[in-house]
């Protein structure tokens, strides 16, 4: 198969291949092992490789494609290396050291692609989660707009073929696009994507910009890494997706990246295991049928795996003004579909007078069935009457109209609850109803 049917043409001409290889590994996972595992991938037909300063491992990364270089399996030009600037560099004045950084760790002399990796600065320092004494991550307050600029020269520089974004919605995408002056539009907007996370609206308007979108936690996330919300259905386990894998005879994995791939959207594969890669890569030997396409479509629940920057960490994070901008979803997840989004969601809808609200982190998380079941065991039926008697006419009608309960609770109650819809929280604003 000729290597250029298997990429995508970017806006400001190069090819990115559709599949790329993922380099990120939990903090216990061995450096070598990237070493390793990128030799290989490179072995098995991956040319594209995605990584970031903010992995902590871009120095073995660039062992393994400069080994590969020397014996000759492929030529510089046909590796598309990806790199990213982390939150702590996006001041203008720290973003051509930090890619100058990166290289002299690849010991390349020019990425193909560096991309923002989150819309919110971190303070400057050498943590990459700087805290302070009580435990808050530190913010930093920089226009990212003005963090572009400096992308630009670094491409004018050559450090660089192309420049893009990560983890940017569409309000921020139209501030870089609308930003008097822009030189170069980014050419991608790197995203949570998959069946479970569609990214559909995003995907029409980065269409509609010329913009590729690239997905990454194709294949859902492993729950044990510490950027991963937990209690999550495991999207391989999926009935939908197994059957049409099983229809193909095909892995579900294999699946849901062809699905990323007839879509337009390039797949990033993230795997260190070898019968895995050597599978993830097999993905151009099948295609889904149109009927396929729409039952994956079908399985979209707008559903994260992968927590926002400041919910990553344990932690009250300081105020920031893009924070609430990123609560919009990674890309355009609706609210429902991340707890910590409805946190900064009413924190901004109206002010609360107690922080038992919101007491922790810990507190934020879905409750399980369990802890559900010893809820309802705890409030009588005749309460429950009684709160329902007290409730205004407006909400009993709604109520029997929708089926959706709206309840008055108590703070520390609220804040182990999903809400249901903006009505809810409206009519929370409004009437202040609290106890306790």
């Amino acid at each position: 198969m000729d290597p250029k049917s298997q990429c995508l043409e970017l806006n400001d001409v190069p090819l990115i291949p559709v599949l790329g290889f993922g380099t990120y590994a939990p903090e216990e996972v061995p450096k070598s092992e990237a070493l390793e595992a990128t030799k290989y991938a490179i072995e098995v037909g991956f040319r594209h490789i995605d990584g970031a300063y903010l992995y902590q491992n871009e120095e073995q990364v660039g062992q393994a494609i400069r080994s590969k270089i020397a014996d000759g399996t492929v030529k510089r030009e046909d590796i598309f290396y990806t790199s990213k600037l982390w939150a702590t560099f996006l001041r203008p004045e720290l973003v051509r050291p930090a890619l100058e950084k990166s290289l002299k760790n690849l010991q390349l002399g020019y990425v193909d692609l560096y991309i923002i990796h989150f819309p919110v600065a971190l303070k400057p320092g050498d943590e990459l989660l700087p805290r302070d004494e009580n435990g808050k991550i530190i913010m930093d307050t920089v226009d990212f707009c003005h963090t572009w600029e400096a992308l630009e020269k670094c491409k004018d520089a050559g450090l660089t073929k192309s420049i893009g974004v990560s983890n940017f919605n569409h309000q921020q995408l139209e501030r870089i696009l609308n930003k008097p002056g822009l030189k170069y539009k980014p050419v991608c907007n790197q995203v949570e994507c998959h069946p479970y996370l569609n990214q559909s609206k995003l995907l029409e308007f980065c269409r509609s910009h010329d913009i590729l979108l690239v997905a990454y936690a194709t294949l859902g996330s492993d729950a044990r890494k510490k950027w991963v919300i937990k209690n999550k259905p495991r999207l391989l386990q999926d009935p939908v997706l197994n059957a049409i894998a099983e229809k193909h005879r095909r892995t579900p994995a294999q699946v849901a990246l062809r699905y990323q791939l007839q879509r337009g959207v390039v797949a990033l594969a993230k795997s260190f295991n070898e019968q895995r890669m050597k599978e993830n890569f097999q993905v151009f030997e099948f295609e889904l049928t149109p009927e396929d396409m729409e039952s994956l479509d079908g399985l979209n629940r707008n559903m994260c795996y992968l927590q926002d920057l400041p919910q990553a960490a344990p932690g009250r994070v300081a105020s920031h003004p893009e924070t609430v901008g990123r609560m919009e979803g990674r890309g355009e997840a609706q609210l429902t579909s991340h707890v910590s989004r409805k946190s900064v969601l009413l924190a901004t809808i109206m002010p609360l007078r107690s922080t038992a609200l919101f007491p922790s982190e810990a507190n934020l998380k879905a409750p399980s069935q369990q802890e559900k079941k010893k809820q309802k065991t705890k409030i009588s039926k005749r309460k429950r009457i009684e709160r329902y008697k007290n409730k205004p006419q407006c909400i009993k009608k709604r109520e029997r109209k929708t089926g959706t309960k709206c309840i008055t609770l108590s703070a520390t109650v609220l804040s182990r609850w999903y809400l249901h819809d903006l009505f809810f929280l409206s009519y929370i604003s409004v009437t202040s109803k609290f106890r306790g």
